[in-house]
C-alpha cells in the first residue's frame, strides 16, 4: 500500500496545485477584464468626466478589488488607432518590471472625437505555488511574476 501511495501522491498533489492555480488565474483575469470593460464603458458614454491615466487606473483597481496591490502592479497603455492606414499595435504588453523602479507611461494618448482608441491593461501577480505544474508553464519575469493582459477598444464619442 505504501509504494503505490508514494508513487501516485506527487501526481495528485501536482494536479490539485494546478487546479488551484488555474482557478486563481481565471478569477484574476475575469476581474481585470470586467473592470476594464466597465471603465471603458464609462469613457465611451462620454459622461463629461475628463479621464486621466491615474483616474482610469484608480477606477479599474477599485472595480477589480480582488487584485492585490493593483495600483502598483497595473500598467495601462492607450494608443490611437488609425482605421484608414491600419498598423497593428505592438503585440507585447509593456508590463511593470518589479526589479526596476516604476516605468514611465509607455504610451497614453487621449482621443479626440470619433477616434478609435485601444486600451491595454497589464497586471503582474505572483503565482500561488511556483512548483505547481501550471505555474511552471506560465511565462515569468526575473522576480517570478506572471502577467495578465486585457485589451479593450472604443471609439471616442463626440462631445
Amino acid at each position: 500500500m505504501v509504494v503505490p501511495f508514494a508513487l501516485w501522491l506527487p501526481l495528485f498533489v501536482g494536479l490539485i496545485l494546478s487546479g488551484i492555480e488555474l482557478g486563481a488565474v481565471t478569477i484574476r483575469h475575469t476581474a481585470l477584464e470586467r473592470a476594464l470593460d466597465e471603465t471603458v464603458r464609462d469613457v465611451r458614454l462620454g459622461t463629461g468626466t475628463n479621464y486621466t491615466h491615474d483616474s482610469l487606473k484608480t477606477e479599474i483597481c477599485n472595480t477589480a478589488a480582488i487584485l492585490p496591490d493593483c495600483t502598483n502592479k497595473l500598467k495601462l497603455e492607450m494608443v490611437k488607432m488609425n482605421v484608414r492606414s491600419w498598423v497593428d499595435p505592438n503585440r507585447t504588453a509593456d508590463c511593470i518590471d518589479t526589479a526596476l523602479p516604476v516605468n514611465p507611461v509607455r504610451s497614453f494618448t487621449y482621443g479626440r472625437d470619433n477616434e478609435l482608441m485601444l486600451l491595454r491593461a497589464c497586471y503582474k501577480y505572483s503565482p500561488i505555488s511556483p512548483a505547481g505544474g501550471l505555474s511552471s508553464a506560465l511565462r515569468q519575469d526575473d522576480q517570478g511574476f506572471t502577467a495578465i493582459v486585457s485589451t479593450s477598444a472604443f471609439v471616442q464619442e463626440p462631445s
